[in-house]
């Protein structure tokens, strides 16, 4: 019946201790889950990890006992789950990262996040590549449903692989409590900003990036548009705030060569409770993926009130339409002149109250009980689904 209780496994192992991208995903959408009166909601965990999901997930039981490394953890998942999900009587089974245990009788929900594996493979390790175009194309097939976070991933999939599994597009939902139009209280943002880097102190205008320093996101190209124009606006800062992922010595190239090192700030990885001050403060936001699933950045942004630059054709115009500045994927011209104007302000009855107040209306539209609810919908369809009698695994 539609009002009867779901138990639902999902596996949680692949949420790293600093989570960015697919583990904040997973993170939001447990706490989502884990809120609804309608599930009963089983976490698999690495086997150091359970504490912390007990703690923060604490009306639902933990399973702990995936090793810590990919490789270990992968086969574990293929070997060990499907009796760990058979003796916890759960009726459907989420993998949130791309991959299901293949061998169980219990009905899978996947979320393909994206198919850059597919699109892009250069921009991945090979061995990394190789392993997730075979999980997609399984999950494709074998799954009872997969999840999309959009409507471009989805018709990507749909591209790529034969599909057998129901498709529902689930867009990501935004933390509102965090990233608001407003700071927490009076000179709360200054502070952070402050103990970030001294140099965002004082009311500098900066243009900000965040996200992981990784190939698709395209941080060469916003240096050398920084470059362009910063000659004309010399107290502009541009940061760029987030940790290295494969391929980042790109960037370190491109700081070296821009001519303007000096005023490009990298932070690192930042905190999670220290990006909406970021977000809120910053002239721009710059964010010029090549390629995103979904963009969860983008929408931060919005929510935050933020000028927003990113690039069109993309999921982040499927996500932000015309509260942003579009730009064509890898125009380093059109990027220089999007953030000149931002750098410029916003002329008398110009078109930036418009966007911010559309940005605002389309965050009233992603929140992560709206997600959950999407997802609930895949949860549902795969309960329905007759169970395949499979082999169950082996071990506790």
């Amino acid at each position: 019946m539609a009002d009867s209780r779901l138990r639902l496994s999902v596996d949680v192992t692949a949420v790293p201790d600093r989570p960015v991208g697919a583990g904040q995903y997973t993170l939001q959408l447990v706490g989502a889950l884990g809120a609804r009166s309608d599930l009963d909601l089983v976490l698999v965990s690495r086997r150091s990890d359970g504490p912390r999901w007990s703690a923060g997930a604490p009306g639902a039981a933990v399973v702990s006992g995936a090793p810590a490394s990919r490789p270990l953890r992968l086969a574990w998942e293929q070997v060990r789950l499907p009796g760990i999900l058979a003796r916890q009587a759960v009726a459907v089974h989420h993998g949130p990262h791309y991959t299901m245990p293949e061998r169980s009788s219990v009905p899978a929900v996947v979320t393909i996040h994206d198919l850059s594996f597919f699109e892009t493979p250069q921009w991945h390790e090979r061995s990394k590549a190789l392993l997730f175009r075979r999980a997609i194309t399984v999950a494709a097939r074998r799954a009872a449903a997969v999840v999309c976070p959009s409507q471009v991933t989805a018709g990507e999939l749909i591209r790529w692989c034969q599909v057998d599994a129901e498709v529902f597009v689930a867009p990501h939902g935004v933390d509102t409590r965090r990233f608001r139009t407003t700071e927490p209280q009076d000179g709360a943002d200054a502070g952070v900003l402050s103990f970030i880097d001294p140099r965002l102190s004082g009311g500098r205008p900066f243009l900000l990036f965040v996200g992981t320093l990784e190939p698709r996101k395209d941080v060469p190209t916003l240096v050398g548009a920084f470059a362009r124009i910063a000659g004309r606006h010399p107290d502009a800062l541009l940061v760029l705030a987030g940790g290295e992922g494969w391929g980042a010595t790109q960037v370190e190239l491109a700081v070296e060569a821009s001519g303007v090192a000096s005023r490009i700030v990298r932070t690192g990885y930042v905190v999670d409770d220290a990006v909406p001050a970021l977000l809120r403060s910053a002239t721009a936001v710059v964010y010029p993926a090549l390629y995103e699933g979904f963009g969860l950045p983008a929408l931060e942004a919005l929510a935050c009130g933020a000028p927003l630059v990113t690039t069109a054709g993309t999921a982040m115009e499927e996500v932000a339409g015309d509260a942003a500045v579009l730009v064509a994927p890898g125009d380093g011209a059109g990027l220089a002149d999007a953030i000149e104007a931002q750098l410029a302000g916003p002329p008398s009855g110009s078109a930036d109250a418009e966007r911010r107040r559309r940005g605002l209306q389309i965050v009233s539209r992603h929140t992560w009980e709206q997600s959950a609810d999407r997802h609930m919908d895949a949860f549902r369809h795969a309960a329905r689904r007759p169970a395949s009698p499979r082999d169950e695994g082996s071990g506790p």
